[in-house]
């Protein structure tokens, strides 16, 4: 091997396939390997494939021993990165320095309560929907007992929890706006 190895000297590109670990030996330079490979690419006659597999073969340990610690650099970053996202991404620890152990408990404990908050609005957003079906299904009550001419004649007795005001008119005895206690409903805060 040596023989071949000498023969071809400065690594003829004629004999480029014939002894490819001249160009990734320990005593040739990766750079001129690279470069080689790019004449390859220009002729035609090299492939991606064929490359990383010849790249990798005849790396030298110092080469794979920088390859694996870039690599390994490279993740190590993202991960920094991800712990820095999610530390931003909690309320309570925005800006602050703490260990990566505090980052995952505090996260935890903010899913918890974010779990929380949203099971509340969840059962506020049931209890608006009931509430609202409870009055649409008296509108219609109310609608249908004026059109047939009863909701003058049968004042609240038509629909519980509606008194007639002068006759001819309706108003809620509920209260939204307050505060919800017994037999009364919640009134939707919205933001505006």
């Amino acid at each position: 091997m040596g023989r071949v190895r000498d023969s071809i000297g400065g690594c003829d590109p004629s004999c480029r396939d014939l002894a490819p670990s001249c160009m990734g030996s320990p005593g040739g330079s990766p750079g001129k390997f690279r470069e080689n490979k790019m004449e390859d690419d220009e002729d035609g006659l090299g492939s991606s494939i064929s490359e990383n597999s010849i790249n990798t073969q005849f790396m030298s340990q110092a080469e794979k021993r920088a390859h694996h610690n870039a690599l390994e650099r490279k993740r190590r970053d993202h991960i920094k990165d991800s712990f820095h996202s999610l530390r931003d991404s909690v309320p309570a620890l925005q800006g602050e320095k703490v260990s990566r152990a505090q980052i995952l408990k505090k996260a935890a404990d903010y899913i918890s309560f974010m779990r929380r908050k949203n099971h509340g609005h969840q059962q506020d957003i049931d209890d608006l929907k009931k509430q609202n079906a409870i009055l649409e299904q008296q509108i219609r009550a109310l609608e249908k007992a004026k059109s047939t001419g009863q909701f003058a004649n049968s004042q609240s007795a038509v629909v519980p929890g509606f008194e007639v005001a002068g006759g001819s008119e309706s108003e809620s005895s509920l209260d939204l706006e307050g505060d919800p206690g017994p037999g009364r409903r919640k009134k939707l805060k919205t933001s505006d």
